[in-house]
């Protein structure tokens, strides 16, 4: 049986459709019950239409605190049997409602090597910051923003000539294999978390260290088949 996921996003949801894409490739062993957004315009809405995926918009300015929208949320999720939560570009901070819902079950992107550089603006940041190496992170979700522990990070370089755009998609194509990496593991049931630190069970020891044509990347740990 496949492990049930819902999605949450804000805009394009990129990275929801390298989910979708790994999923309809029999690589990544999910079942996307629902994409979840705050927003009706956001453009990850329709990438789920066209893949037969069931949406919901639930608007936060309809809620008078976050533990309402929230609560909401969760009522919605467990409405279409999703187990855990994905967070990809979703532009809201979670409560402790959500999060104690789904204990060990949220999991986010974020464009940065965190702890370096948290937030809406990483890309940008880092490269305003003249960073040599920047890159992206998967992580679990807490109740602090862009600090739950580490599950995987890519890692690519930074340029001086780079902004937060030019630096931000050369970041954004290795989000897009080690997101669907991460929610595997977790479909998996092989993430364990110990203190700050995730351990991958029987995962390789060494990064797996790449060139796709459009440049060098590093990840760790190893990507297996994304």
């Amino acid at each position: 049986m496949s492990f049930c996921v819902a999605v949450l996003l804000s805009g394009s949801g990129s990275n929801l459709q390298s989910l979708i894409d790994a999923t309809q490739a029999g690589k990544l062993d999910v079942d996307i019950r629902l994409v979840l957004s705050n927003k009706p315009d956001a453009y990850g809405l329709e990438r789920a239409r066209k893949a037969g995926i069931p949406t919901a918009v639930v608007s936060h300015t309809d809620f008078s605190s976050r533990e309402e929208y929230d609560t909401e949320m969760v009522r919605i999720i467990r409405e279409h049997q999703a187990e855990a939560v994905i967070m990809a570009g979703f532009m809201r901070i979670i409560t402790p409602v959500l999060l104690n819902a789904f204990p060990n079950k949220v999991l986010n992107i974020h464009p940065a090597l965190l702890p370096s550089f948290p937030g809406v603006h990483g890309q940008g940041d880092a490269a305003d910051h003249g960073v040599r190496f920047s890159g992206c992170t998967v992580h679990f979700v807490d109740a602090k923003m862009d600090n739950g522990p580490i599950i995987i990070q890519a890692v690519v370089p930074a340029f001086n000539k780079d902004d937060g755009e030019s630096l931000g998609a050369r970041i954004l194509r290795l989000e897009h294999r080690i997101y669907p990496q991460a929610v595997q593991w977790l479909a998996q049931g092989r993430l364990e978390i110990q203190g700050r630190k995730v351990v991958v069970l029987d995962a390789g020891n060494q990064p797996s260290v790449c060139d796709d044509g459009q440049g060098a990347y590093m990840v760790n740990p190893p990507l297996e088949d994304f």
